[in-house]
């Protein structure tokens, strides 16, 4: 495709509305030395003289920011074409300095800096190019124009630069799934959230938020962007399960019973006994029902823990073996404590079965039971 022609049908009609927009276009008017020169470069066939000719013509035409902006985009998609990303990368960003809000061009960028697997400079292009598109709703309306053509032509901007929007949305969001440094995670979803304001991802970035402040365990942060995000979704079933698990084991006054409400609130939201529940329900359900009895204990509501962490085995049971072990050696606990330690017992040798961070406390806890049982007989 002849980018140079598409260039030439922004003259016309539409150079009213873009005079005022917030996106860039490039505009080279036709008839003029800049389009003669682009048209002799799109007769040249030999793709290393074409590559010639771009370089002369950003050098003849420095003084026009379109031609500029035109002519050093192509030179960076020639080099990545080639395969010489970092020149294309370099060059990209020539084009950019003369038209910094050009979705096309931010889009292109944040392609090769995907092939570059350079995800610093794909986060930066992606939220370059969110802020550029929904800068559109902030253009002033130009005189000599009603109100309902004016909304009428803001929605077909948006609607032919919708596509991407999206792009640079899907590869911002895909940095925060790839980044596993939890402070590195959390600076990114900083970033994307009011760049990406309503994203199709809010649920997953405000999950993956919440887990990076948990690790960084800064437990004011998590429950101020928490309670943000419910505000947003009351019915956030990754949001619910956080807080509940940061506020189980929150020492302040207070916070088991925040535990509490969430965990509960996760357990009528997720409906794992609906027809229609999945395994990410059922799972969700199940680490619900854990926390809450987990709660329960500790608020010395041990009889009241027992039927909560039964549930929670049994929903977690073939699902996830950690949070299922997790659940076992509680409720091994909440027996133990009630003295009933046949059940404690047979609860326990279950979850000493399972490798991981719970098998030892498991072990030691069935020890423990054993010698209790082994005293009443």
């Amino acid at each position: 495709m002849k980018r140079w022609a598409l260039v030439g049908v922004l003259i016309g009609a539409g150079l009213p509305l873009l005079l005022h927009a917030q996106l860039d276009k490039i505009v080279i008017p036709a008839g003029t030395p800049e389009d003669k020169a682009l048209q002799a470069i799109s007769n040249e066939p030999d793709a290393q003289k074409k590559l010639s000719m771009y370089e002369s013509f950003v050098q003849e035409f420095a003084a026009n920011p379109a031609a500029m902006a035109y002519g050093n985009w192509q030179i960076s998609q020639y080099y990545q074409n080639a395969g010489d990303l970092q020149n294309a990368l370099d060059y990209g960003d020539k084009a950019l300095a003369s038209s910094p809000h050009n979705l096309d061009i931010l889009v292109s960028q944040a392609n090769i800096a995907q092939q570059m697997k350079n995800n610093a400079k794909v986060m930066d292009y992606a939220v370059r190019g969110g802020e550029a598109y929904n800068s559109i709703d902030k253009e002033p309306k130009p005189e000599g124009i009603s109100d309902q053509d004016f909304e009428s032509r803001r929605q077909e901007e948006k609607n032919a630069a919708k596509s991407s929007y999206e792009f640079v949305e899907a590869a911002a969001f895909n940095v925060i799934v790839e980044e596993n440094n939890a402070k590195a995670r959390m600076a990114d979803i900083e970033r994307f959230t009011p760049a990406f304001p309503n994203s199709r991802f809010e649920d997953s970035v405000a999950s993956y938020a919440m887990v990076a402040l948990s690790d960084l365990k800064d437990m004011p942060r998590l429950v101020a962007y928490g309670e943000k995000a419910l505000a947003a979704n009351p019915n956030s079933l990754p949001t619910l399960l956080l807080l509940a698990t940061a506020y189980v084991d929150d020492p302040k006054p207070g916070s088991v019973g925040k535990a509490v409400t969430y965990a509960q609130k996760a357990i009528e939201v997720a409906k794992a006994d609906a027809p229609d529940a999945d395994r990410s329900r059922k799972l969700s359900a199940g680490v619900a029902h854990s926390t809450l009895g987990y709660a329960y204990m500790k608020q010395d509501k041990t009889a009241a823990a027992v039927p909560e962490l039964k549930a929670a085995s049994e929903l977690l049971k073939g699902q996830d073996e950690q949070q299922y072990a997790i659940a076992l050696y509680r409720l091994g606990f909440a027996y133990a404590k009630l003295n009933k330690v046949t059940e404690a017992r047979d609860v326990l040798n279950e979850a000493v079965k399972i490798s991981g961070p719970v098998q030892k406390p498991a072990e030691e806890l069935l020890l423990k039971v054993n010698a209790a049982r082994a005293k009443k007989q």
